[in-house]
């Protein structure tokens, strides 16, 4: 290594003047074997001559790309006599065999056979004459001395079994990765081939004489000391070259070692022996918060393994690393939690005198209102939790983007977040969402050093292994270090460590590294140190190296990994820490643990998230390893469902709670917490006649859009309450009119604006600053929702009320990201979403589910959403305006959603007319208002309802009426939604107080009392209109776009989905026709006039055009 340094040192200093030299190994060193001969012509035939007709032409261009390619393993037929057959003809026979089920099918038969014999032995190893028995299953009968000739050939050290792993190795011997099976593929070694390699002879090289000398010497070192130890020695050469200043990128995976070693490990600052106790305590009253619920209210479910695999993370870090509100430097850490360890909040909480006995007896039993959540769910629990997590994905993304929404805080000087950090637990199955990946590569290019992810490495999914065949730190390590984090291994705990610590060759590592994770689950479930021994060790040429141990030493090695090493982990956390203190990236630690640690019958089973209760004799064992002060009795009478005898507490003057609370103190105070801001005492918000400024009308068209977007300009110019305000887009700013922010407000970059942008020389150029308040999302609508909650919930978080507007295509809400939506309303986040370019027929260039018909349903699902769907540039207005008040005026923890129509036509003035007394202002924001009166001079009167973009279509068709005697009343019905919630809670309030006259409610005071004729036309799906059904009095017809989108112009839309005036027309004059109050002729008449057909042709459902 020092002649490394010192080669890597030399050079630049002259051509050829220095290079890696290696000495020349000891005797003693043995020389590995020669690398098999490689030979063009011919080799690509032979070989494709041995296999199944299937892969022949694979095997000819694989042979092609490299350039002959000899098996170590001739496999050929023989004619000798059964019974007397060699190990080289039986495995000929053997692929013969295969080949004859076409290659890939015989060897899936022969897996499946395989395994449905090994499934008694989970070491999936066969012996002689299991081996015989199954080779006899695929037709290869062994008689007399080749069972154990045949049997030999597979196990050349005579252990005495055969594994699946081996079997296959053996006989593919040096075939091509790509094989004909997975089954034939190595996976789990993490080191892959590329046929990118080839690449390398076109490159440039500067010196060609001292590349030539270092590759030499590379060769020499792999020669002499092996593949592990030249990897090492890369690394480090890698290291020091960045240490000199070399811009070079590291590797993307290293050793399968703690990457803190044991001699730079700090001093650990707590008593370790104290902490173990808490951590014991937390652990037991977790899992029988969890058991003893399930017990007294069977199926509320809960569970107990993903605690304990993190307690230990958990409980260094509120011993020594996570900030409360109280702490300086901003309000404390925000902390992402996996959602499946949720009791363990809990019962540390119950140690610390925050929760009582009765409300975590109560876990997952809230009706009654004593009782806790089932997940971090600061809807249910408003005092406690901040962060929703449960949603596999929706933490880790959330995590990013509230670190970086900490930084926008602080860089705009809204507030001190300079020592806030962001905390998020991520299980290793939950690495498999889309939204874990996109928030790693997003937090990378961000260069976030105020996150700090830990990927709570169990190897464990619901069901199974994350990976059996893989190696998920390693493949882990990789994600992350390509997406530009600090990667903290924390993987061996320290007794196994001396094992990794004294690894002269690095034999060892190499047999960690190709271990895969599913034996590595198997030997933790097993809980067998003669297994681990054998097969780790013995197997393996090594078992020098344990004999010093016995088996029960060996196995609580191997039980006690990185993860539940106390020491280990705060010198990871020490050095996350550190890393966001004064680094310039985000930080992960990826730390090896077992799921269902400590639970004796629950560690590493395929069952352990399952499991929701512990029979009695499964408490003892576990409260024997934690060494809990509870007797047999106290365990049996709990078990029995009596009560909480077996949680433990010791009392708040117990030595274990005063130094948790005094920890807590010093850190800040209890956590988690939630302490929000009362708004309503800390801003003024505008005066209502900002919000007067489109009372007036506009005979020039614009769009609800253009309405939004100049309100918004308005908002942002109100000092104080403007500086709150925050815009974001999903890089369609140009399209909804905002790129006028560009420059006026300017968007957020933390690193400045380093290029002139192409239209500097504009009026309205792309213009960035790390202080700029736009927000500039990028196309992802789940990370722009994510920060949108980030925002919405800061004055909870920060105590810094921000008001977000995200404005996107509505097809990309509810529809995309719903799942975000509904953790905002569990976050009881504030803001306005707007939904963009609405309508099935008014986006009308896109098609199929672009064109949005149905958001305003779906937004009722959400009880924390009031969904609007505004026809007029002043009901626009008056919805934000109400929307602030109710959020920041009266401290409501509401989601306001606008559906904003891109059609533009001319705006009227706030109508004069009232709705049963009040005014439209007032009526508009109950949902629905009387916008214009029936004529007088009719004989027949219709109500027609509208709502968005197609309000111009209902107005349209009161001429058409009028050509037929028909007169118009026209509403507006700005809130579907709330009307029928509103009429479902009277509906309620009348059924259970049978002794009262049933309350009236807005809808029904509206239309309610009425036997004509209602017509409502909406851009949405009818559905939507049905929401009102049973309200309205007399008939009432609803038009809606139900079905897919589609493309074409907005008329030929409309009236293929039967919503333009025409067809508002004909059915008002249908249903006074069916009322007697005109002729049937009458309507018929002008459905032949206005060219509206029954047929319509729907591609989508009917098949292809005829």
């Amino acid at each position: 290594l020092k002649s490394a340094r010192e080669s890597l040192a030399s050079v630049g200093r002259a051509p050829g003047s220095g290079g890696l030299r290696v000495e020349a190994p000891s005797p003693r060193a043995a020389a590995p074997a020669p690398p098999p001969t490689r030979r063009s012509g011919g080799a690509a035939a032979t070989m494709a001559s041995r296999v199944g007709a299937p892969m022949r032409r694979l095997l000819q261009q694989h042979m092609s790309n490299r350039r002959g390619y000899i098996p170590s393993i001739k496999f050929r037929a023989g004619s000798t006599a059964l019974g007397q057959r060699s190990a080289e003809e039986l495995i000929g026979q053997l692929r013969q065999v295969i080949q004859k089920q076409d290659s890939i099918g015989g060897l899936q038969q022969l897996s499946n056979e395989w395994f449905s014999r090994a499934d008694v032995d989970r070491s999936m190893a066969l012996e002689a004459e299991e081996l015989a028995s199954l080779m006899d299953s695929v037709g290869l009968p062994l008689q007399g001395q080749e069972v154990q000739t045949f049997f030999s050939y597979f196990d050349p050290k005579n252990s005495g079994s055969v594994s699946y792993s081996q079997f296959t190795q053996t006989l593919r011997g040096d075939m091509p990765q790509f094989a004909a099976s997975l089954a034939f593929m190595n996976q789990y070694r993490g080191h892959y081939p590329s046929a990118m390699v080839t690449l390398k002879s076109d490159l440039a090289i500067f010196d060609q004489e001292e590349a030539e000398e270092w590759v030499e010497s590379l060769d020499a070192v792999v020669q002499h000391h092996g593949p592990t130890r030249t990897r090492f020695l890369l690394h480090e050469l890698l290291d020091e070259a960045v240490r000199k200043g070399v811009k070079v990128s590291p590797p993307i995976t290293t050793p399968m070692v703690n990457s803190i070693p044991t001699s730079a490990e700090p001093d650990y600052p707590g008593d370790r022996a104290l902490e173990q106790r808490i951590s014991n305590l937390v652990r037991w009253n977790a899992a029988v918060m969890v058991s003893d619920g399930n017990k007294r209210a069977s199926g509320v479910g809960g569970h107990i393994g993903t605690f304990a695999s993190m307690c230990d993370i958990w409980e260094v870090g509120m011993n020594h690393f996570f900030r409360g509100k109280a702490y300086p430097g901003g309000m404390g850490d925000q902390l992402y939690m996996q959602g499946h360890a949720a009791p363990g909040a809990y019962a540390r909480a119950y140690l610390e005198g925050r929760l009582s006995l009765e409300k975590i007896m109560n876990f997952r039993q809230e009706v009654s209102g004593n009782g806790v959540s089932s997940y971090p769910h600061p809807r249910l629990m408003p005092d406690f939790w901040e962060n929703p997590t449960v949603s596999m994905g929706i933490g880790p993304l959330s995590a990013v983007t509230q670190a970086r929404f900490f930084r926008y805080l602080h860089l705009r000087g809204m507030a001190d977040t300079s020592a806030s950090r962001v905390w998020c637990f991520i299980g290793d199955g939950e690495m498999d969402e889309p939204e874990s990946i996109y928030a790693i590569a997003r937090a990378g290019y961000e260069r976030l050093n105020n996150l700090i992810m830990i990927v709570n490495c169990n190897y464990q999914r619901l069901d199974g292994p994350v990976r059996g065949n893989s190696k998920v730190i390693q493949e882990f390590e990789g994600v992350f270090r390509g997406a530009g984090y600090d990667v903290i291994k924390l993987i061996w705990g320290s007794q196994w460590n001396e094992l990794v610590d004294n690894d002269p060759d690095g034999a060892f590592i190499e047999i960690l590294e190709r271990t895969p994770d599913g034996d590595c689950q198997r030997y933790a479930a097993k809980q067998d140190g003669a297994l681990l021994r054998k097969e780790m060790f013995e197997d393996n040429g090594i078992a020098d190296r344990v004999a010093h141990w016995s088996d029960e030493e060996l196995l609580s090695a191997y039980m006690h990994p990185g993860g539940h090493d106390h020491k280990k982990i705060y010198a990871a956390m020490m050095q996350a820490e550190r890393n966001a203190e004064s680094g310039g990236r985000p930080t992960v630690i990826l730390a090896k643990t077992l799921k269902g640690y400590s639970l004796a019958t629950f560690t590493g089973r395929n069952t352990v998230h399952q499991q929701k209760t512990m029979k009695d004799e499964e408490m003892m064992s576990f409260r024997n390893v934690l060494d809990i002060p509870l007797s047999d009795e106290q365990i049996k009478m709990g078990g029995a469902g009596l009560g909480g005898e077996f949680f433990r507490n010791p009392g708040l003057e117990s030595p274990e709670v005063k130094y948790i609370c005094e920890r807590r103190e010093q850190l800040g105070g209890f956590y988690p917490t939630r302490t929000p801001a009362q708004v309503s005492s800390i801003i003024e918000i505008p005066a209502w006649d900002t919000y007067e400024l489109f009372d007036k009308g506009n005979p020039k068209p614009m769009s609800t859009t253009m309405a939004f977007a100049n309100l918004l300009r308005k908002l942002m110019k109100l000092g104080d309450f403007g500086k709150r305000c925050c815009p974001m887009v999903t890089d369609e700013a140009r399209t909804f009119g905002l790129n006028a922010f560009f420059h006026e407000f300017k968007i957020h970059a933390p690193f400045g604006q380093h290029y002139t942008p192409v239209d500097h020389d504009s009026l309205m150029k792309y213009s960035e600053a790390p202080d700029g308040q736009m927000l500039q999302e990028g196309i992802s609508e789940a990370g722009a929702l994510c920060t949108w909650i980030a925002c919405g919930t800061s004055y909870a978080s920060q105590g810094c009320p921000m008001l977000p507007f995200f404005i996107y295509y509505s097809m990309f809400g509810f529809q995309r990201v719903g799942d975000f939506i509904w953790q905002a309303a569990d976050a009881r986040a504030r803001g306005f979403l707007l939904g963009a370019t609405a309508g099935r027929t008014t986006l009308n260039g896109e098609g199929l589910q672009h064109q949005d018909g149905h958001s305003n349903l779906i937004a009722i699902s959400n009880p924390a959403v009031i969904a609007w769907d505004p026809a007029f540039a002043y009901e626009v207005s008056y919805i934000i305006g109400d929307g602030i008040q109710k959020m920041w005026g009266e401290d409501k923890d509401l989601i306001y959603y606008i559906s904003l129509y891109n059609e533009n036509h001319p705006m009227p003035p706030v109508p004069e007319v009232t709705t049963c007394g009040l005014s439209a202002k007032d009526a508009c924001l109950k949902g629905l208002y009387k916008f214009q009166e029936a004529p007088a001079d009719k004989a027949l009167t219709v109500r027609l309802i509208g709502s968005g973009s197609i309000m111009q279509q209902v107005l349209g068709a009161v001429d058409l009426l009028a050509e037929y005697g028909v007169g118009c009343e026209i509403w507006s019905a700005t809130n579907i939604g709330e009307l029928h919630r509103e009429a479902y809670k009277a509906e309620r309030y009348a059924r259970l107080h049978p002794l009262e006259p049933p309350p009236s409610f807005w809808v029904k005071d509206c239309l309610g009392d009425y036997d004509g004729v209602t017509v409502l036309s909406t851009d949405n799906i009818s559905q939507y209109g049905q929401l009102l059904d049973k309200y309205v009095g007399g008939d009432f017809v609803i038009l809606g776009t139900d079905g897919f989108g589609r493309s074409d112009t907005r008329e030929q839309l409309r009236r293929f989905f039967e919503i333009d005036k025409e067809n508002v027309a004909v059915a008002a004059l249908t249903a006074l026709a069916r009322q007697g109050k005109v002729s049937p002729q009458v309507a018929a008449e002008a459905i032949e006039k206005f060219g509206i057909k029954y047929d319509r042709p729907d591609i989508c459902m009917d098949g292809h055009w005829p």
